[in-house]
């Protein structure tokens, strides 16, 4: 899957959270079930469609295959499927919720929904000549459903949250094809040099800190204008990792009388806010009082 599931995240996310705005904790109501489904399945169905106008519909077809790409974009691509899964089970989840569903059954069912909304994703890139199926990816799906899963019966909420965040780089404009993007919108779902994947630690449920602060680590890469290093390499470019460690904004603490600005909180919080971090990778260490 590429990172323009990103988009279909946030989406359904959204339309499931607006609905998890009037939680109810009595037992199922089939007409909020029968809600969320039509809802969320609309949704989803257009992001799909979406999704196959932008990277399938002009792709050359093949028979159904798989594909190592486990070397590919110094596996930025990977974290991009972790984060995706993470809030695609969040939101069912929360959407279970709803509905009536108990906490403990709604996790583990919305985490196993998180995982199944992913798939055609990958069985639609089995079918792309230039990409094919990846276990890898598969692989990247379960750990984001597990993750969510994990803190949820661990801790009963979630403490360590994922979260992305995105800079234009000059790499799109050395390719001659739209691999890397054309234009902000594409390269915000295809520049994997701009697309850093952060963990933020929500420090005050684990010590006495402040609610609004958080502490984040993440991981990217730069110099890629080729998935695979040898022909970044063989074209004079060098491929490079970066890590992180900085701090974090953290607006999930933020609750209004409004429905709809709690869910637009929500979703802004789904990413990492400029402040101040370190970055560590083989050029050496550098500071950014405002990190994005």
């Amino acid at each position: 899957m590429r990172v323009i599931s990103i988009v279909s995240s946030i989406l359904l996310i959204t339309s499931i959270q607006v609905h998890a705005q009037y939680a109810d904790t009595s037992s199922i109501d089939k007409k909020k079930f029968r809600s969320l489904m039509i809802t969320a399945g609309a949704v989803y169905s257009i992001s799909i469609v979406g999704m196959y106008e932008l990277w399938y519909k002009d792709s050359e077809k093949t028979s159904f295959h798989f594909f190592n790409d486990s070397k590919g974009w110094k596996q930025v691509d990977k974290l991009g499927h972790f984060y995706s899964t993470f809030y695609l089970s969040y939101g069912s989840s929360k959407g279970l919720q709803w509905t009536g569903m108990s906490k403990a059954k709604s996790n583990l069912w919305g985490s196993l929904a998180g995982f199944a909304i992913m798939l055609p994703i990958e069985i639609m890139d089995g079918f792309v000549v230039d990409y094919g199926a990846s276990a890898y990816d598969l692989a990247a799906n379960a750990l984001g459903s597990g993750f969510y899963l994990g803190q949820s019966r661990l801790w009963n909420e979630i403490r360590i949250q994922p979260k992305f965040s995105f800079q234009r780089t000059e790499f799109p404009a050395l390719r001659e094809d739209d691999v890397l993007g054309d234009g902000f919108v594409s390269e915000l779902l295809k520049d994997y040099n701009g697309q850093t994947y952060w963990l933020s630690f929500h420090m005050d449920r684990f010590i006495r800190f402040p609610k609004w602060l958080n502490l984040a680590v993440g991981y990217g890469a730069n110099g890629m204008v080729y998935a695979e290093d040898d022909k970044n390499e063989a074209a004079g470019y060098h491929a490079y990792r970066q890590y992180y460690l900085g701090l974090d904004l953290d607006l999930s603490h933020l609750k209004t009388r409004s429905k709809a600005l709690n869910t637009l909180l929500f979703v802004v919080g789904m990413v990492k806010l400029p402040a101040p971090a370190v970055q560590f990778s083989e050029k050496g260490t550098s500071f950014n009082f405002f990190q994005f």
